[in-house]
C-alpha cells in the first residue's frame, strides 16, 4: 500500500458571488521514501492537492489515506496525532522574529511528553544536522534566506515526521542556496527515510531530486510517472514546455535560429534533434557517422543530465552529406536506440 493515496479529489471555494473549482478529480499515490515533485504555474492547483494530505484544505470529495488511515474520518484529537507525522515547508519560511533560532525550533518540541532537557537536546541535535549549530542564538532577521530554510527545515523536523511537504520552499531562495537546500533534503530523504513531497512552479527543482513527478494545470493531474520517463516521453505541451526551459531547449532554438538565418541550410544539410538515454550519452555517436558514413556533424546545441541515476542527452546538430549518407547515419543512430526529431525552424518538426 503507498504511504500517501489520494483517490479523485476534489475541491470547490464557494463565496457569496461565485463557486472557484481549485482541484478537480486528482488522484495520486505517494510511497514510501519518494521524492514526490508536483510541478504546475500559479493557480494550477498544486499547492491546495497538497495541503488536503494533512486536511489543512478538507477536500469536498475524495479519500486521503496516509499510511492506511482515512484523515477525513479522524476526530480532531486524532488528526492532531497524525498531523505530527506530517512537516511542512514554506516559501516565506514562517519563522517568528522576536525569538532566537533556537526557540523557533524549539516551539514544537514543548507541545511534547519530553523533558526540557532532552527537548534541548534534541534542538541542538536538529540544529547540527542543518548546518546551524553557531547560529543557535541569532535571530531570524540576522539569517540569510538559505540560513532561514535551514531553520524551517529543522523545525519542520522536531517531531520526527515520516512525511515533509516543501511548498515552494525554494522559489524565494537564488540558484546557488536552492541547490543547498535541495542537497539537504536529499540528504534527509536518504538518511531519515523521509517521503517527501515538492510543491514547485520549476522543473529545475524537480529535476533535481525528484523520483517521481505529477504535473497539475487548471486543477487536474494531467501526467505523472517516474522522473525518467516524464522528462524523456513528456505526453502533454505543458510537460514538454517545462523541459524544455530546464534543458534551456526553448533558448537554444532562438540561437539556432538566429544562426541559420545568417548562414542558411544548403541542400545538402538537415537540421535534426537527437535524444538519447543512457549508456549511449558515453558512446561517440556523432564523431561515428562521419567516419562510418562520410556523414559531417556541426553541433549547435548539447545538454546532458544525470537523472535518477541514468544519464541522459539531447543535441540539436545540422547534418551535412547524400541523401543515401544521412539516412544511413540516421538509421545507425536508430539502431542504437537514439531518437531522432527533423527539426524545421518556423514550421512543424517532423
Amino acid at each position: 500500500m503507498a504511504l500517501i493515496e489520494l483517490k479523485q479529489i476534489g475541491v470547490t471555494f464557494q463565496t457569496d458571488r461565485k463557486t472557484t473549482v481549485a482541484v478537480t478529480d486528482a488522484s495520486l499515490n505517494i510511497e514510501r521514501g519518494d521524492i514526490y515533485g508536483i510541478i504546475g504555474y500559479s493557480g494550477a492547483g498544486k499547492s491546495t492537492l497538497v495541503r488536503t494530505i494533512n486536511l489543512l484544505q478538507r477536500p469536498t470529495q475524495g479519500l486521503v489515506t496516509v499510511d492506511g488511515i482515512e484523515m477525513t474520518t479522524l476526530s480532531p484529537a486524532a488528526l492532531r496525532q497524525q498531523r505530527q507525522k506530517i512537516g511542512m515547508i514554506f516559501q516565506h519560511f514562517n519563522l517568528l522574529d522576536e525569538i532566537t533560532v533556537f526557540e523557533n525550533i524549539l516551539q514544537p518540541l514543548k507541545q511534547t511528553q519530553l523533558s526540557s532537557a532532552d527537548q534541548q537536546a534534541k534542538v541542538i541535535n536538529l540544529l547540527t544536522r542543518v548546518g546551524l549549530l553557531d547560529h543557535a542564538n541569532h535571530y531570524p532577521g540576522q539569517l540569510s534566506g538559505g540560513q532561514k530554510q535551514r531553520v524551517a527545515i529543522a523545525r519542520a523536523l522536531a517531531n520526527d515526521p515520516e512525511i515533509l511537504i516543501s511548498d515552494e520552499a525554494t522559489s524565494a531562495l537564488d540558484p546557488r542556496t536552492t541547490s543547498q537546500i535541495l542537497q539537504l533534503l536529499k540528504e534527509l530523504n536518504q538518511e531519515l527515510g523521509l517521503t517527501i513531497i515538492l510543491i514547485t512552479h520549476e522543473m529545475q527543482v524537480v529535476k533535481e531530486i525528484a523520483t517521481q513527478v505529477a504535473v497539475m494545470e487548471n486543477g487536474h493531474i494531467i501526467e505523472q510517472g517516474k522522473l525518467l520517463d516524464i522528462f524523456t516521453h513528456p505526453k502533454q505541451p505543458l510537460t514538454q514546455a517545462f523541459i524544455n526551459t530546464a534543458t534551456n531547449q526553448a533558448a537554444a532554438l532562438i540561437n539556432v535560429t538566429q544562426f541559420l538565418s545568417k548562414a542558411p541550410l544548403k541542400s545538402n544539410q538537415e537540421l535534426v534533434k537527437i535524444e538519447y538515454v543512457g549508456n549511449n550519452t558515453a558512446h561517440p555517436l556523432l564523431s561515428m557517422l562521419y567516419a562510418d558514413d562520410g556523414v559531417k556533424v556541426n553541433i549547435l546545441y548539447s545538454n546532458m543530465e544525470i537523472l535518477s541515476h541514468t544519464p541522459i542527452g539531447i543535441a540539436i546538430v545540422i547534418l551535412q552529406g547524400s541523401t543515401e549518407q544521412i539516412q544511413a547515419a540516421k538509421m545507425k543512430l536508430t539502431n542504437h536506440h537514439v531518437q531522432i526529431t527533423q527539426l524545421k525552424l518556423g514550421g512543424t518538426n517532423s
